[in-house]
């Protein structure tokens, strides 16, 4: 620091705690009383801004810290594994903690601050977030009876099918059910499942064993192998599901899940591609 610009910092500390720290003895300085009472606690200042400092630079360069994200829950059938392979090849000393629940209930961890970014199935309870969608999805009719799949399913005649549902424990609040329910309502008519489980792949595996029929994402049924057991039909009109980047509003993100988050959006970008060209997810 150029002397004059040092003299002035002096000058206007002095001001501020209204002693002087320094004696001028010709051209030099040396600390009054006030100044050595003042100095240990100078410097345990600089130490404390200094570890401060320190405390933030693994987050902020990204080689440590921690990357808190959610995701709806069937993500980790297709899509979170890859995810976090490719962010930890890249950064292998921050640790991720990946939280899959019911899209509901990751919304709201998010606007609490328990995550600090999300995957999520639309719709979700909006209140404080930042809602980006991302992909969307066809959600289809699926059974072990290929006579129940041979045409487009109506939601007249889901209403009356032997239903099995998924995410048991959130209901009315999950989204594919609101999708369902909304649409439902608008026919004049109401869906009563007759089993629900906590578990997508629960479902899935009592639909194989022919106790009922349900509705999941094409995707999940060939991620997970039912294929061969299982055949699916599209909803006429089309039942789309929509899935959407969430983050608390005006939250600032760290380095390392804004770098997830990049990565997140690539993978999403190709399972795209991939369920529109009518591949297996992987």
């Amino acid at each position: 620091m150029a002397q004059p610009s040092l003299s002035d910092q002096i000058r206007r500390l002095e001001a501020e705690l209204g002693v002087a720290l320094f004696a001028r003895m010709g051209r030099g300085l040396r600390l009054t009383e006030a100044g050595r009472l003042l100095q240990p606690h100078a410097q345990r200042v600089l130490a404390e801004a200094q570890e401060a400092a320190e405390s933030v630079r693994e987050v902020r360069d990204i080689t440590g810290g921690t990357v808190a994200f959610g995701t709806f829950g069937s993500a980790h059938h297709y899509l979170l594994a890859g995810l976090i392979q490719d962010f930890r090849t890249r950064h292998p000393n921050v640790r991720v903690r990946a939280v899959g629940q019911n899209s509901a209930e990751v919304a709201d961890a998010v606007r609490e601050g328990r995550l600090e970014a999300a995957l999520v199935a639309l719709p979700v309870d909006d209140r404080g977030l930042d809602v980006r969608p991302a992909m969307r999805e066809e959600l289809q009719y699926v059974s072990a009876d290929p006579a129940r799949t041979r045409e487009p399913m109506t939601i007249e005649r889901l209403a009356a099918a032997p239903l099995i549902l998924y995410d048991a424990r959130w209901g009315a609040d999950d989204p594919t059910r609101r999708l369902l329910r909304e649409r439902a309502q608008e026919a004049g008519v109401r869906l009563e499942p007759d089993i629900e489980v906590e578990y997508v792949t629960a479902a899935l595996d009592l639909t194989a064993r022919g106790l009922g029929d349900t509705v999941c994402p094409r995707s999940i049924v060939i991620g997970r192998g039912f294929g061969r057991k299982l055949s699916g039909t599209p909803f006429d009109p089309p039942l789309l599901e929509t899935f959407a980047f969430v983050t608390r509003r005006d939250a600032p993100l760290s380095p390392a899940t804004r770098e997830f988050m990049r990565l997140a959006e690539q993978r999403v970008a190709a399972l795209e591609k991939r369920l529109d060209a009518g591949a297996r997810p992987g």
